[in-house]
């Protein structure tokens, strides 16, 4: 029985008892009921001791009989408390329930808005930086609006001069000659004057890739030469990032595809990695086994100078991602020639150097810190240096690191590795591409670069 119950009942006998006949502390067993003791425990229930009459006795008794029906009367009451008390009970463990619940609810809602206030506070930070990026482009936008209302009257220019050439065509003699040749003249130097003030870009995107062709292993390099002329479009070829000597050229990119060679050249040595370059008729690679630099003619046939890397790892020290001998990347762009690996001394970070294309000296060098290890490729546009983060799918532009500021930026310029594996990627200045290696494909990206424009004040 349950504490409140036996603590009811104990009320109950007592009070009966006490309204039965007067309260006697010595009474025999055999005239009726007898209270001896009455207390309370340490959980404040009431004790009594109680001596019933003899049975004999209480049967004749008709105080025992109204003691009887109210006994009887009681423990209906007391098993009435019992149901009521096991419903309380339940009750109680639903209510503490469902407080648990409503305390959990209101814990969640709590985050919740903590949660909302801090998400409003990064998006504003996050605008608030995005504005104060773009508020210097204002200047040069407004720039590009008078650019694009001088190439509109260019524009027309033309369209006039072409409307006169029609003419000319339809009644010979109408013009003076010498007058036009002299406005087309004045219109070209116009134009190259404006292409004049493009300076280098920076890179802004990354779209394709047109495929090219699909050959060779799974690693390799192709190339064109950026300082070629616009006639010149010869392309190279050389497969596999070790153990081979053989360069295959092709008079032209549809002489490429259809695999129609023109000649074929056996180095004197092998190469390392997949990064060579071509830069104003000669190859550039790095010697198997080594950190030297090879420079070698391919219209005169042989090596024309040669030079160590000081410090720079070689032999898989400090490859990109794939390894493949990657330690060494020669590349080119709109500014000269360049080796980009990693040294000891600069705890196995990315070094920028820039070479003399005929001594192969170093010009300058710039120590960053983004791990050689940790970059996929990275290729070099206007001075800046650009690394990918994996040579993988998924993999995107990541870090660029400016030789002209010395200093660097996280970027985030993805890409689609249509092939899943890339082993060479480099930016060709003439094209304004990106010439890649794709997994036994011949690819294509095109770059978009971000120009500035610069007016008769800048020096």
């Amino acid at each position: 029985m349950q504490p409140a119950t036996s603590r009811l009942l104990n009320l109950l006998l007592l009070s009966l008892l006490s309204g039965l006949g007067p309260s006697k502390t010595q009474v025999s067993p055999k005239e009726g009921w007898q209270v001896y003791s009455s207390a309370q425990d340490p959980d404040g229930r009431c004790i009594c001791t109680v001596v019933a009459p003899e049975q004999n006795l209480c049967s004749r008794d008709a105080k025992s009989r109204q003691l009887r029906q109210l006994l009887e009367k009681v423990q209906n009451m007391s098993q009435s408390i019992e149901v009521l008390n096991l419903r309380t009970q339940r009750d109680f463990q639903y209510v503490l329930k469902m407080e648990t619940q409503m305390k959990g609810l209101k814990a969640k809602f709590r985050q919740i808005e903590d949660d909302r206030k801090t998400l409003m506070t990064k998006h504003f930070q996050d605008l608030k930086e995005k504005m104060d990026e773009l508020l210097p482009l204002i200047p040069v936008l407004e720039q590009y609006k008078t650019d694009a209302r001088l190439i509109t009257q260019f524009k027309e220019e033309i369209r006039n001069l072409s409307a006169v050439l029609t003419g000319i065509q339809e009644e010979l003699g109408a013009y003076d000659y010498e007058e036009l040749h002299l406005r087309v003249l004045s219109l070209e130097t116009r134009l190259r004057d404006c292409m004049k003030k493009l300076t280098c870009g920076k890179l802004m995107k990354i779209t394709g890739p047109i495929t090219v062709k699909t050959s060779g292993t799974r690693f390799g390099a192709w190339m064109t030469d950026p300082l070629a002329s616009e006639r010149n479009n010869r392309v190279w070829y050389m497969d596999s990032y070790t153990n081979n000597k053989i360069v295959r050229e092709y008079k032209s990119m549809a002489d490429f595809v259809s695999g129609v060679e023109s000649r074929t050249y056996n180095l004197p040595f092998k190469w390392a990695g997949t990064n060579h370059v071509v830069y104003n008729g000669s190859l550039y690679f790095n010697k198997y086994q080594s950190n030297i630099v090879i420079k070698y003619s391919f219209d005169l046939g042989r090596v024309l100078a040669q030079r160590s890397l000081e410090y720079a790892g070689f032999q898989n020290v400090y490859p990109y991602t794939w390894g493949g001998f990657s330690d060494i990347d020669l590349m080119a762009d709109e500014i000269g020639l360049w080796a980009v690996y990693a040294t000891n001394q600069n705890a196995g970070n990315i070094v920028i150097s820039q070479l003399n294309p005929d001594t192969l000296e170093v010009v300058k060098s710039w120590n960053t810190g983004y791990p050689k290890r940790s970059a996929g490729e990275s290729f070099m546009i206007c001075g800046t240096l650009y690394v990918t983060n994996s040579h993988l799918t998924g993999a995107k532009v990541y870090y660029s690191y400016s030789t002209k500021t010395s200093s660097y930026e996280y970027t985030d310029i993805p890409f689609h590795n249509q092939y899943f594996h890339i082993s060479m990627l480099d930016y060709n200045a003439r094209d304004r591409a990106l010439y890649a290696w794709n997994n036994g494909h011949q690819v294509l990206f095109n770059v978009t670069l971000f120009h500035i424009i610069k007016t008769e004040d800048d020096t």
